[in-house]
């Protein structure tokens, strides 16, 4: 197990995508951080504004998650795109063992990364705050769900890539589910004669997961009425959803050939 964390660990930070992908995501979080807080200078530091800036955008704060992903997605993507995992197994022949050192190196590189990111945009926020956010409920809750909710998307990208054993497919999975399908549905439980999707909106992956950044209850504001469940809940939700494309992929991976 030594031997494949520490080549997953070279091979990480040998890409120079993960690099970019890091950097790319530091710099936008923190240019939204920073463009909440000017825009929110006179207002009181209350649960909501010090979660939006120091994820970047609270429920909206898709650009950690998704760059960790698609660290998640080149994790095992390269090793078919490129044809290194014939190479790669023949060193460390034991699948399970492979498989769960890139989930352990890519989900501590997301830890670091969501860390460092809270940092920066807290720096943000005392520049204009004058006094840093109280710590309790919902805001540390919030916090809290964004290291969660980065990881279980950063696993996911792996997970997706691992199944279909390849970056293309899984980037597309990524993308368009949460932006056109589970939209898609939203905008069809409107519709009278399918209001009965509308209940089982809260069971949509994405969408619950996101709810682990909340710091207010769901506002339907014109659409669909339902209730999502708690926090933990819906982040329960997206995680068995996580678990479920991951435990399949990982069948798949002891069974196919590489």
């Amino acid at each position: 197990m030594t031997d494949a964390l520490r080549f997953e660990w070279v091979r990480i930070r040998t890409l120079r995508s993960t690099y970019w992908l890091i950097a790319l995501g530091l710099v936008i979080t923190a240019g939204v951080a920073l463009i909440i807080a000017i825009a929110q200078r006179d207002d009181a530091v209350d649960a909501q504004l010090a979660t939006s800036v120091l994820t970047g955008g609270a429920e909206f704060a898709t650009f950690i998650p998704i760059f960790m992903a698609i660290i998640g997605i080149f994790a095992t993507g390269h090793e078919y795109r490129h044809g290194t995992i014939q190479p790669t197994l023949t060193a460390i022949p034991q699948r399970s063992r492979l498989l769960l050192a890139k989930i352990i190196v890519v989900a501590v590189t997301a830890v670091i990364v969501v860390a460092l990111s809270v940092l920066i945009n807290l720096v943000i926020g005392m520049i204009f705050w004058g006094e840093a956010p109280t710590l309790e409920s919902p805001f540390t809750d919030a916090v809290v769900g964004y290291f969660v909710l980065v990881v279980l998307y950063a696993i996911l990208g792996l997970a997706l890539a691992q199944l279909f054993r390849g970056v293309p497919s899984a980037l597309v999975v990524l993308l368009v589910t949460p932006l056109l399908v589970e939209s898609l549905i939203s905008g069809l439980s409107l519709v009278p004669a399918l209001d009965w999707l509308q209940p089982a909106l809260k069971f949509l992956p994405f969408s619950a997961g996101s709810r682990l950044l909340a710091t207010q209850p769901y506002d339907p504001q014109g659409g669909p009425e339902f209730d999502y469940l708690d926090r933990w809940a819906s982040g329960g939700v997206f995680a068995v959803f996580v678990a479920i494309i991951l435990v399949i992929a990982w069948t798949l991976f002891k069974k196919r050939d590489a």
